[in-house]
């Protein structure tokens, strides 16, 4: 046993052989002692090295992975090898921080260990680890008694990013502006991150417009910058959709909306108006530029000075005017009576103008053009054969410059020699932008030079524009009116007067009318000097001049500009407006105040149906700098206002259209009333946007409006001088503004006045025919007009029917009698629908039943409650009689009255014979009376008519003595 220890020492420790050779000479047992100690020894000093570690790694690992890479690996040497376990390594243990890692031995011989992961590890959390980690030997035994540790070596841990996050702009939407025609190397600048933490995927390395066809471009750094230039014109706006890409070319999630404006170039000009403006009817005023300012581009201003016109050349006379014939404006303006129109619309009895050109379109103005071939002859009979040293001519005129034309003379009005000479006794031309008034006094009344010629230079001659032009003459002064304003000629040319002569003189229109010329071989009359333009409401009145008033009121216009709330323009700002109030000029120093001025500028129109269409609006500024005349260039601008068409109204004539009468009835003085009941009303058709919010339905409204004329013409043959005349008594015109003329074929009443008046009138109208004895019917039409013809009523007929034989006495009067349920009653404001059939009433035989009857119930009723009142004062004087008696007990039961209507008959009759009397009376004597008082003759008749037929059927019924009546 001895010898195989020894041997297994010798081998395990070779040192030790030796010694054991020196001891040979003990005991075996005492030398299995020995060897007992010296193998303890050996167990407890053999131990005596450390193990060996690198002081100091670097690894890397990669996120979300638990593997470290550690650079150099992880071996730990120990010199006690190969001695079981002192040479071996046991474990590695970490030190310090609270590092997510832990180490693991692979081999304890060879001392290989690895180093992990303990978690989740995140780059965006910590990018790197320190730490310091030790190696520990297995100790002397197997129980791992007297390990040994290494040195603290270093470790270095590198956390390796996964490119897992998408970049992020930094905004939701970027907005930009430009200015147009203008290269920018850079808008503005977009930027995106990244949540990765390490420099290739935290970091953006491009951006891209994902936008198709856009003009713009991008860099790397997120600058945007126009690839062209752009203009305002052509687009405002821009919206171009932007994304990126970090370094590991991950593209964003969402693209980026970038907004760009393109802005105008600051060019000094008015903004924020608008090119059209709608003005309805019956609005009042309307702002034209209410959110209106001047863009100066910051130029220090000392003054502006603004103008607003109002074109309205192209409508009627240049203006809104209320589109009335001249005579019946004349009326309206209070202008002395007596004129004589030169230019009549053409009909029958004013032909002369039926060869000129007139221009229809506008608004029934009647408009006479002429182009330099066309005039006209005035009648004789319409001549003025008695001018005086007073009279007045009054003409509107537009009239332009005609080039190659202007030494010729144009002529509006020439008095002259028919025949055999060519003197102008008196005449109206334009002469080279110049207007002339010529005249020539008879040589009769002084034989010395005389003022003849006049001369006015003005800019409304040749301005293609309409102005009104009134000639007063005083001889010798002579004062022209333009447009209301008073002008003194520039030149006075006198001459000798024309001696006297037999040869008669012709008035022309539109040219003089040469007779004979002594200077060339003209020999044939003709007409020279044509005129060039536009005339209307040609004008002679001899014997009277023309007040600026009624002058004023003639021209005057319905449109124009207007200022809402004068007093807030301030004390800064100076206006003034031309007397057509078509010009507005404001001025002030003060440019926010210019501007608050210009929003309160409005147009009106005061029509009550204005001519719908376009009014042009021209603005012209002005700007001055300090120490300069002008320093900013302002464009003018050009807009225009649309007048919407205006409700158009519905005239309407209504009455009784079938009247018979006697035969003997046509031929008093009085003649027979045709329109008694007439009845003129006119309405419009409103629609819900019109009322009330809220309302859905349409109505029709009411509106009181002038009209102008009314005619009453005689269908199929014209009347008969002698037999038979339309007559209207002078006195229901007096107080209005009214004329009538009649011939065979009608009458007609004509002038600017309210349908009331014409109603009055129209009630007066009557039929006269002295020879009715061949007259069975005769027909009459009525119709009346607004506005010259613009709005025409119905047609309302009427026929009359003539009665011969005396035993249709009754059934005439029955006939004539107006019906009380027919009387014409004013229609409630607001209605919702209009007939417009024209009911002639109830058929004449149901009428004579109806009448009969009520008169019958009547008369019954009136001699039932005599009867009872005759009754009971015989019984009140029975009573003073036979002193006081119970009083009598009545019962409840109906009560049964037996009437006599014989009773007193004759008595009832008289009453209503004197009763007849005075209402025939009274009928003569409101014949005359206006239309209002009419209506109330019209009751009165009904109730008259009604007595007289109750009278006839008291006087005709056979009552039976027991008649009873129940009550």
């Amino acid at each position: 046993m001895c010898s195989c220890i020894c041997k297994k020492f010798i081998i395990q420790f070779p040192a030790a052989l030796p010694l054991l050779w020196t001891h040979v000479t003990l005991s075996c047992n005492i030398y299995i002692l020995l060897i007992k100690l010296y193998c303890i020894y050996i167990y407890i000093y053999v131990n005596k090295h450390k193990p060996w570690i690198e002081t100091s790694y670097h690894g890397v690992i990669t996120e979300n992975m638990d593997t470290v890479l550690l650079d150099p690996p992880l071996v730990a040497l120990d010199k006690d090898a190969p001695v079981p376990y002192a040479g071996e390594i046991c474990a590695f243990k970490i030190h310090g921080q609270e590092a997510p890692f832990e180490a693991v031995v692979l081999n304890r011989t060879s001392g290989e260990g690895v180093l992990r992961a303990r978690g989740h590890v995140d780059c965006e959390l910590q990018k790197e680890y320190t730490f310091v980690i030790q190696a520990y030997d297995c100790g002397a035994g197997a129980n791992g008694a007297g390990w040994k540790k290494s040195h603290k070596a270093v470790v270095h841990i590198q956390v390796d990013d996964v490119n897992e996050f998408a970049p992020v702009f930094r905004e939701s939407v970027y907005h930009a502006t430009l200015t147009e025609a203008k290269i920018y190397d850079s808008i503005l600048q977009v930027e995106a991150w990244d949540q990765d933490c390490s420099p290739q995927y935290s970091q953006i390395c491009n951006y891209e417009i994902a936008t198709p066809d856009t003009p713009f471009a991008i860099d790397r750094n997120g600058n945007i910058r126009n690839t062209e230039r752009l203009s305002y014109d052509k687009q405002q706006h821009y919206k171009i959709m932007v994304t990126a890409y970090d370094c590991g070319q991950k593209r964003a999630a969402d693209s980026v909306p970038v907004h760009i404006d393109v802005k105008p170039v600051c060019k000094p000009g008015w903004q924020g108006w608008n090119k059209r403006v709608d003005y309805e009817p019956g609005t009042g005023s309307k702002q034209l530029f209410p959110k209106m300012h001047l863009e100066t581009c910051g130029g220090p201003l000392s003054s502006v000075r603004v103008m607003v016109e109002l074109q309205t050349s192209h409508i009627g006379k240049g203006c809104d005017r209320e589109t009335y014939s001249e005579k019946s404006l004349q009326k309206l303006c209070g202008a002395a009576s007596g004129s004589t129109d030169l230019l009549p619309a053409p009909s029958v009895a004013t032909n002369w103008t039926a060869s000129l050109l007139t221009d229809s379109g506008r608004d029934s103005d009647l408009i006479f053009r002429f182009d330099g071939r066309q005039a006209a002859n005035v009648p004789d009979r319409v001549v003025p054969q008695n001018l005086t040293d007073q009279f007045t001519i009054a003409t509107w005129m537009k009239h332009g410059p005609s080039p190659g034309l202007r030494a010729e003379k144009e002529t509006l009005l020439c008095n002259s020699d028919k025949t055999e000479m060519n003197r102008h006794h008196y005449s109206l031309y334009v002469h080279n932008c110049r207007l002339v008034f010529l005249l020539r006094r008879d040589f009769t009344q002084m034989d010395t030079f005389r003022p003849a010629e006049f001369h006015w230079k003005l800019d409304q001659i040749c301005d293609k524009e309409w102005h009104y032009y009134v000639i007063n003459v005083e001889f010798p002064t002579v004062t022209l009116f333009v447009d209301g304003m008073t002008y003194e000629p520039y030149l006075v040319t006198d001459d000798w007067p024309i001696h006297p002569s037999q040869i008669d003189v012709q008035l022309t229109v539109g040219a003089c009318w040469q007779g004979r010329s002594m200077t060339t071989e003209v020999t044939t009359p003709r007409f020279t000097q044509y005129f060039r333009g536009s005339l209307s409401g040609l004008t002679i009145r001899p014997g009277k001049i023309e007040t600026q008033k009624v002058i004023s009121c003639l021209q005057a216009c319905k449109e124009g500009l207007d200022i809402n709330s004068l007093e807030s323009l301030g004390k800064g700002i100076k206006f003034h407006f031309n007397p057509a109030q078509s010009v507005l000029v404001m001025e002030g120093e003060d440019l926010e105040s210019v501007n608050m001025a210009l929003t309160k500028v409005s147009y009106i129109n005061s029509r009550q149906f204005p001519t719908p269409g376009l009014r042009k609006l021209h603005i012209s500024t002005t700007v001055q700098c300090f120490g300069e005349d002008t320093c900013i260039s302002i464009p003018d601008i050009k807009a225009v206002v649309m007048v919407l068409p205006p409700s158009e109204p519905r005239i309407t004539i209504t009455g009784v259209e079938r009247l018979v009468q006697l035969a003997d009835d046509f031929t008093t003085p009085a003649g027979v009333v045709l329109f008694k009941d007439i009845r003129i009303i006119s309405t419009v058709t409103k629609t819900d946007a019109d009322f009330t919010a809220g309302k859905s339905w349409l109505g029709v409204l009411e509106v009181m409006h002038n009209l102008d004329y009314c005619d009453v013409l005689v269908i199929g043959e014209e009347l008969n001088p002698e037999e038979e005349s339309l007559e209207i008594h002078h006195s229901s015109l007096i107080g209005k503004h009214l004329d009538a003329t009649n011939s065979t074929s009608g009458i007609s009443v004509y002038g600017v006045d309210s349908m009331l008046h014409y109603e009055q009138a129209i009630r007066q109208v009557r039929y006269r025919n002295w020879r009715p004895a061949g007259l069975l019917e005769r027909k009459f039409r009525l119709s009346c007009s607004e506005l010259n013809g613009r709005y025409t009523s119905n047609e309302f007929n009427l026929e009359v029917s003539v009665v011969h034989s005396s035993e249709a006495v009754e059934h005439v009067n029955h006939m004539v009698a107006q019906p009380q349920y027919m009387r014409p009653v004013h229609h409630p404001l607001m209605v919702h629908t209009l007939n417009s059939n024209h009911n002639s009433g109830t058929p004449p035989a149901a009428t004579v039943v109806i009448v009969m009857c009520i008169a019958a119930l009547v008369v019954i009723v009136v001699l039932g409650i005599y009867r009872i009142h005759t009754t009971n004062q015989d019984g009140s004087k029975s009573d003073e009689d036979g002193g006081k008696e119970a009083e009598m007990d009545w019962d409840d039961s109906t009560l049964t009255i037996t009437v006599n209507p014989m009773e007193n008959i004759d008595a009832a009759q008289k009453e209503d014979e004197a009763r007849e009397e005075e209402l025939e009376e009274e009928e003569d004597e409101d014949e005359d009376e206006l239309a209002g008082e009419n209506s109330s003759a019209d009751s009165e008749d009904s109730g008259e008519e009604e007595e007289t037929e109750a009278h006839n059927i008291k006087g005709k019924l056979e009552w039976d003595h027991h008649t009873t009546l129940q009550y």
